[in-house]
């Protein structure tokens, strides 16, 4: 039985987990060091025990997903830092929290947050939806002077509900694709399941954590507190006009859902491929999000007192801390992709081969194994539904549930191993106990919330 185990990939994932709290949480080490350690370790050890794996490989590896993950992830997080910085200096952030609290009052300032992180992430990237309503998040805290906890959560639930149960958000879109499932029902049934998952996670468990944890605003993105404070107590006069300051927000939206709409239709009205080109290249993540930054970059300027060379100084301060959570929200990654390249998603799979649980709940248990494992929930939906596939024939109701019970796997527990942990810290200036009270506990509360929806409607509503 040692032996066994001496050559599964548990040892792999054990050996990472203890690494993880060793060097950042007993020894306090920066973020990126202790992750970088981890995951050339996780590498060595995938050397002795994985075939086809090298010693040169723990670090080339360890390299090349990092440098993936900053592909992915590097210019909309420096532009979004620019983002962040220029609405908060010029007051744009300041507007739009009031108009928010005007709208629906100030005590449901909550509800206004959550309700637009929902919408817009179905159109919209998980981390874009982050980067641009965490900066309300702060002006919201600011203003208010308490209740940041809430706002963090409401923001983070109403953006990781979609991004695991609605499409044309990549993961549940991938996975209705691998199932062979029509995309209209698999739409209609992620709403109808994302939607009490988003509110126990980010309305009711937001609540709840808001009275027992208080977390105080920190510097962040370039920002400091009593910056913060001092545009929160503007007189409106001074501040952009509501249009203005929504509009690196809108243009963010506008761009990269433009995309999603043309690809989406292309096939009801052939005469959109003509554009199809040019809103790819609008429509792609880094591109939104630099117009967006220049938009938000202007405003800064025209509504600042600042001459044009300390308006580039501040901007490139903003820089400095978007490389840094971009740098550790790679690492995080890459620290999960080599802890799947030991193998532990098929292992995990072939370990619930066979044992009889119903297909519902085998299939979120298999991606809430592999997520917790290897930290990317969209890799845990994909894995998951690469081995569900063959066996829809035996659901007895329709099989979008199995879309959603492998989504709402892959969305639990969001801890170390994953880089939209590392994103919700760094952006919203937590520390790691803070993030795991609220991120990893609210992921773990839509899975779990997500799966009994799934549940609970298939009973009552097979559609088939």
């Amino acid at each position: 039985m040692a032996v066994e185990f001496a050559h599964s990939p548990l040892l792999t994932f054990a050996i990472g987990l203890v690494l993880v709290v060793l060097l950042l949480v007993v020894w306090d080490l920066p973020a990126f060091v202790g992750l970088t350690i981890a995951a050339f370790s996780v590498g060595l050890v995938n050397a002795v025990f994985v075939q086809d794996f090298s010693f040169g490989e723990a670090a080339t590896r360890t390299a090349t997903a990092f440098g993936n993950g900053m592909a992915g992830i590097g210019i909309p997080i420096l532009m979004a830092a620019v983002i962040g910085k220029s609405m908060l200096e010029s007051g744009s952030a300041q507007r739009i929290v009031r108009g928010f609290q005007s709208a629906v009052g100030k005590e449901n300032s909550d509800i206004a947050l959550w309700g637009s992180s929902t919408v817009l992430a179905i159109p919209v990237f998980f981390d874009s939806v982050f980067y641009l309503l965490a900066p309300l998040a702060r002006s919201m805290r600011a203003r208010r002077g308490k209740n940041y906890a809430l706002y963090l959560v409401v923001v983070g639930a109403g953006a990781a509900t979609a991004h695991v149960f609605v499409p044309p958000t990549p993961g549940p879109l991938a996975v209705a694709s691998e199932l062979d499932v029509n995309l209209g029902w698999t739409i209609l049934v992620g709403i109808a399941v994302a939607i009490p998952a988003a509110v126990m996670g980010g309305l009711v468990y937001g609540r709840f954590i808001n009275r027992v944890v208080e977390i105080p605003l920190r510097d962040s993105m370039g920002t400091t507190t009593e910056e913060l404070e001092e545009r929160a107590n503007q007189s409106a006069a001074s501040l952009p006009g509501v249009l203005e300051s929504s509009l690196p927000i809108i243009l963010a939206i506008v761009l990269v859902a433009s995309f999603t709409i043309v690809d989406t239709f292309e096939s009801i009205y052939p005469t959109l491929s003509a554009i199809k080109p040019a809103v790819a290249f609008i429509g792609d993540k880094n591109v939104a999000l630099t117009i967006a930054a220049i938009a938000a970059a202007l405003t800064y300027l025209r509504w600042s007192d600042l001459s044009r060379s300390i308006w580039e100084d501040e901007l490139t301060e903003a820089l400095k801390s978007g490389g840094n959570i971009a740098a550790i929200t790679a690492m995080g990654g890459a620290f999960g992709a080599l802890l799947a390249a030991s193998g532990i998603g098929s292992y995990i799979a072939g370990a619930f081969e066979g044992i009889g649980i119903p297909l519902i709940m085998t299939a979120w248990l298999i991606a809430a194994v592999i997520r917790i494992a290897q930290g990317s929930a969209t890799a845990a939906m994909l894995t998951t539904a690469g081995i569900m596939a063959p066996l829809t024939g035996q659901l007895d109701v329709h099989s979008a549930y199995l879309v959603m019970a492998i989504g709402a796997g892959g969305n639990i527990f969001s801890w170390y191993n994953d880089s939209g942990f590392w994103l919700f810290k760094e952006i919203g200036g937590l520390t790691q106990a803070e993030t795991l009270k609220t991120w990893t506990v609210l992921t773990t509360i839509i899975s779990v919330t997500g799966l009994i929806a799934v549940l609970v409607y298939s009973s009552f509503f097979p559609l088939v």
